[in-house]
């Protein structure tokens, strides 16, 4: 199979959809890979390693051109619209529930789509854990530097000092995401209260951090009391493939104290703030009503070296799969895979993105 990796080209992406030590293991497989003059570079892969590794340095045509399957980090853009050539199939994380102009695109023109985030194997998400595992490291982090008063926060140092009280972080979702911002959270010792909807992750928490952390059920009684005592906090909440729910209004978000942080991490899918909005690296905050929102749509990007060898060690057994079985083959046959499949032949083939998005679901095997 011809496997394509392009540049990627979302405003201060740094990742690559590939290692050239991925590659490496592909081509022992007889696979021909392509890869964009200067995709890795970012994540400091140099040409010359993915030369090294057998792989084939060529334009952004060639790659859209000639490969059966492209692999990237990011979901197409349009300026990449008119590369693909219709039927073509494409891996990588696509969020389409809070997106229908890309949805329209893969369906339009017939793109066989699979997206890491709502691949499941034993009710995990294994190609998007490594990502919400970075994210939720980085949003505590990311929570505390915005308090700082030259950015407009609270101007509250988020571990205390002797006499001083820490910062109170508020973390909404107990998955991935939740559990790692609360391990970043209690080692820097902010006072770190969980909310979440099932109980069994509440208890999970509960044992992991051996009652340091508070845990509650996500009512909306619960929410609205805690956001007026956070100096931060993170929406970490998922629905696999579908748009996130909405757990703070706009009325609820004039009850917070002036100056607190809001990052949410869930803004991938739609946010669960209902005053977020997709920002970037380079403009990565706002402010509404004296609330400062970091919502940063790739957020793991920032750190692309780590991010993108985590992700290859995540998604490569899947690629050889496909490149191995063939697509028509490895989507109908392996249920993990058929799992990621968001579109197919003009088809949307994932009941929870259907749902988001009103439009008609077919099942793959109808097809």
């Amino acid at each position: 199979m011809i496997i394509g990796a392009p540049k990627e080209i979302k405003k201060e992406e740094y990742r690559v959809g590939i290692t050239p030590s991925g590659v490496e293991e592909l081509k022992k497989e007889g696979h021909t890979i392509l890869i964009e003059t200067g995709a890795g570079e970012g994540s400091g892969f140099t040409d010359d390693e993915y030369l090294d590794a057998d792989a084939d340095i060529v334009d952004r045509n060639l790659i859209f051109n000639n490969s059966d399957l492209i692999i990237k980090v990011k979901e197409p853009l349009p300026p990449e619209y008119d590369l693909f050539i219709e039927g073509q199939a494409i891996f990588t994380y696509l969020h389409l529930a809070p997106n229908r102009e890309l949805t329209d695109f893969l369906l339009n023109k017939k793109i066989t789509a699979l997206g890491y985030e709502t691949l499941q194997k034993d009710s995990s998400l294994p190609l998007l854990s490594p990502m919400s595992e970075i994210a939720g490291r980085m949003a505590p982090i990311m929570g505390a530097y915005y308090l700082q008063r030259v950015h407009k926060g609270s101007g509250i140092l988020s571990t205390g000092v002797e006499g001083v009280k820490p910062a109170r972080i508020l973390i909404l979702g107990a998955g991935v995401v939740g559990t790692n911002a609360a391990r970043v959270s209690t080692g820097l010792g902010m006072d770190t209260v969980v909310i979440n909807k099932g109980i069994e992750k509440l208890q999970k928490i509960d044992e992991m951090f051996m009652g340091r952390v508070k845990t509650l059920p996500a009512t909306t009684s619960n929410i609205r009391q805690e956001i007026k005592e956070a100096d931060i906090i993170i929406g970490a909440v998922l629905v696999p493939g579908g748009k996130t729910p909405i757990l703070i209004t706009k009325d609820m978000l004039r009850t917070m104290k002036k100056g607190s942080v809001i990052v949410d991490v869930s803004i991938d899918q739609g946010g669960c703030i209902e005053t977020s909005r997709p920002t970037t690296h380079d403009n990565p905050v706002y402010e509404v009503d004296g609330i400062i929102h970091y919502t940063v749509a790739n957020m793991p990007g920032a750190y692309p070296r780590t991010s993108t060898l985590a992700l290859t060690n995540a998604t490569l057994p899947y690629i050889r799969t496909i490149a191995d079985s063939g697509i028509e083959k490895a989507i109908k046959e392996n249920p993990v895979l058929k799992s990621a499949l968001n579109t197919y032949k003009g088809h949307i083939v994932h009941k929870t993105i259907a749902e988001a998005l009103g439009v008609d679901y077919k099942n793959i095997d109808e097809i």
